[in-house]
């Protein structure tokens, strides 16, 4: 069977960068990885993970490029095919590539068709938007109820401590 996804760069400007490719269920998260790294005009050359999400898009099972744990434990990505990881139940996965940059990517399988004759896999479908120079700043926002508006960080008169304890 054929997996046809969309792939989506977590992008702040107003116009959509997305690329729609189709590939083999059965080839592995680094093929997957070496499609969406050509289509969108990178080296490949950097860091990469994949992590299982949900519906919420939370970030959960991370499958890595490379195993960098103590324990040589972590999942990697030429050792897992896309139907371990993505199937009707299971259709999103977050792509983050160059962790210095952070490059994110919304990965959903949109379709599952069967192989066509005569065609190659891995397919890019569709391109939409252009890739900027730098990867779009992820902004982090506390919620204003975590935050004490009173404090003054710039003076350190009136914080509770004394700053020579050493």
């Amino acid at each position: 069977m054929i997996y046809r996804f969309r792939i989506i760069l977590d992008n702040t400007t107003e116009e959509d960068i997305f690329r729609d490719l189709e590939i083999r269920e059965t080839d592995t998260l680094e093929d997957l990885h070496n499609t969406i790294t050509q289509s969108f005009g990178f080296d490949g050359t950097e860091m990469a993970s994949f992590y299982i999400s949900n519906d919420a898009w939370d970030q959960g099972e991370e499958i890595s490029l490379f195993d960098l744990s103590d324990d040589s434990s972590a999942r990697l990505m030429n050792e897992t095919t896309i139907n371990d990881v993505v199937h009707e139940a299971q259709t999103k996965l977050i792509y983050i590539y160059d962790f210095l940059s952070m490059w994110t990517f919304y990965v959903e399988l949109a379709e599952i068709v069967d192989e066509a004759e005569g065609s190659d896999y891995p397919n890019l479908m569709f391109v939409q938007g252009q890739v900027p120079d730098n990867a779009p700043e992820i902004k982090f926002e506390a919620e204003s109820d975590d935050l004490d508006s009173d404090l003054d960080i710039e003076n350190y008169d009136n914080l509770d401590f004394n700053e020579n304890w050493n």
